[in-house]
């Protein structure tokens, strides 16, 4: 029953529980002390802990936060043993140890703190000898072996562990011991090595981070067929936002947010924006990406490794220059344009005020 939940995330009801659409993600990010404190929140809290696997890790889009019917609990805990879905991709994991952790703080329950603890053992069993992570573990194949910066799966679990470390909300008591406490603070360290390892360099100067690198040599490496080896925008603005977030950062550490903030700097998209006509499901939905005077700025997605072009791809694996010169159904289920690293430009002026040119 593996994709049962899939038809489960869609519903806007179940069982007449909840009248109105739920984004159960948002859910899950809930940080009002006084939900937590609720009998709706213990129900989540105990779904979580049901839906964990015995790896420790959580499955990737589905929703966990409505009342489960019977037989529903019946067909999740004989999933529990499953070895190949347990994963960091789109947030999975780590937003439920979040919510774990909060429920903990409010209830005193220790079932919640220990399935945190199972969790933050899942992710330490993950992180290869070299700091970084795959997409899925123990049990993988394929492109799911690469080093996963993809949807910020390894910037999520090093944010986490920085704030477990150090205690910051909602980590903050006893939920962890000392012993763990190291050993989380070694596996950021080496995080952050993997990070330094594998940012690209051309001509000896730092640039940007691929999706997905190579667990054994670092090179770019593809993903799903329209996920080429590319310097990559949309994850690589969160890698400089942890870097940056580095007390007494050494001098590695700012020649790599020196040298990616040029990269952006120089590869930026100025007087374009994204334009989204009609609505989505509908025959004249559409996704273009428009000259306009003043917007901006953009980056693409992906800008090739040969000559730093932007590009787009369908499911043949074949580049393009234009939206319009792919399909419809990659056109408008991808992301292929963004403005997160606009977000850095005042936090890398504050940053070099602190720690220097």
């Amino acid at each position: 029953m593996r994709n049962f939940f899939v038809a489960i995330m869609l519903a806007t009801t179940v069982a007449g529980s909840f009248a109105a659409p739920r984004n159960w993600k948002a859910t899950l990010r809930e940080t009002d002390p006084e939900f937590f404190k609720t009998d709706e929140a213990k129900m989540i809290g105990d779904n979580l802990l049901l839906f964990q696997r015995e790896t420790g890790g959580w499955q990737k889009n589905t929703d966990m936060t409505y009342p489960l019917t019977a037989t529903e609990r019946d067909s999740i805990a004989a999933d529990k043993s499953r070895r190949d879905d347990s994963t960091i991709d789109n947030d999975a994991t780590t937003i439920q140890m979040n919510f774990l952790a909060r429920l903990y703080n409010a209830s005193g329950d220790s079932r919640y703190s220990d399935g945190f603890n199972h969790a933050l053992e899942f992710l330490l069993s993950g992180q290869y000898k070299d700091g970084g992570w795959p997409q899925f573990w123990p049990d993988n194949e394929g492109y799911q072996v690469h080093i996963t910066y993809n949807d910020d799966a390894i910037a999520n679990i090093l944010k986490l562990f920085r704030d477990v470390i150090n205690g910051q909300e909602p980590y903050q008591g006893t939920l962890i011991d000392e012993s763990m406490r190291a050993r989380l603070q070694d596996s950021f360290n080496r995080g952050i090595e993997c990070i330094l390892a594998t940012q690209i360099m051309v001509n000896d100067e730092p640039t940007v981070w691929c999706q997905q690198h190579d667990h054994i040599t670092y090179a770019p490496a593809p993903a799903r067929t329209y996920e080429l080896p590319s310097f990559c925008s949309q994850e690589s603005a969160m890698i400089v936002e942890l870097l940056m977030s580095l007390p007494n950062p050494d001098q590695r550490v700012k020649r790599s947010i020196h040298g990616a903030m040029k990269w952006f700097d120089d590869n930026k998209l100025e007087g374009y924006a994204i334009e989204r006509t009609g609505r989505r499901g509908d025959p004249d939905y559409d996704v273009k990406l428009v000259e306009r005077p003043g917007a901006g700025p953009l980056w693409a997605r992906f800008y090739d490794l040969e000559n730093c072009r932007p590009f787009v791809c369908d499911r043949d694996g074949v580049p393009r220059e234009r939206l319009d010169q792919i399909g419809a159904e990659r056109r408008h289920g991808y992301s292929w344009y963004n403005d997160r690293a606009a977000a850095l430009y005042p936090l890398y002026e504050a940053w070099k005020t602190t720690n220097g040119e």
